[in-house]
């Protein structure tokens, strides 16, 4: 699991290959108005999503690991409280769906608030719980960029 501002994205290039493409992807597009949803980027391989939501109680929040892709998350506008565990640390609540490339899980792990200009990168093995209030419910704009393991 990675924490950081877009400002330093240089320094995590090298953890994965196409990491470079999502961070340029990242650094010059105009995200505050590209429109939900997908947006491609190198196809399967490499592709963007586009959310608005409000926050929600960690009552309200799961624990989610992908095997096929890598997720870097980052908050456009507002921010979040996000979770982190290790998958090794959590019990499968529900068995992973190929299809929809998730894993359900329980257990404990720390929280961290994530605000507008911040990234998260979750591997396969860190286990994560996004979306959450980080004080008071708000909206907030966030994109996903899958990137294939």
């Amino acid at each position: 699991m990675i924490l950081d501002r877009l400002d330093n994205a240089t320094a995590y290039q090298a953890a994965h290959p196409r990491l470079r493409q999502a961070f340029a992807f990242l650094q010059s597009a105009d995200l505050g108005k590209l429109s939900l949803g997908r947006h491609e980027i190198a196809g399967n391989d490499l592709f963007a999503l586009v959310q608005e939501y409000r926050t929600k109680p960690v009552a309200e929040g799961f624990w989610e690991s992908h095997r096929r892709y890598i997720d870097v998350q980052y908050v456009i506008t507002g921010a979040e409280r996000m979770g982190y565990a290790n998958l090794a640390a959590l019990s499968v609540r529900q068995p992973y769906d190929a299809d929809k490339d998730l894993l359900l899980l329980d257990g404990q792990g720390d929280f961290f608030t994530v605000r507008a200009g911040m990234f998260t990168v979750f591997t396969p093995q860190d286990a994560h719980m996004p979306c959450l209030v980080a004080g008071e419910p708000a909206q907030v704009r966030k994109v996903v960029v899958k990137v294939a393991v």
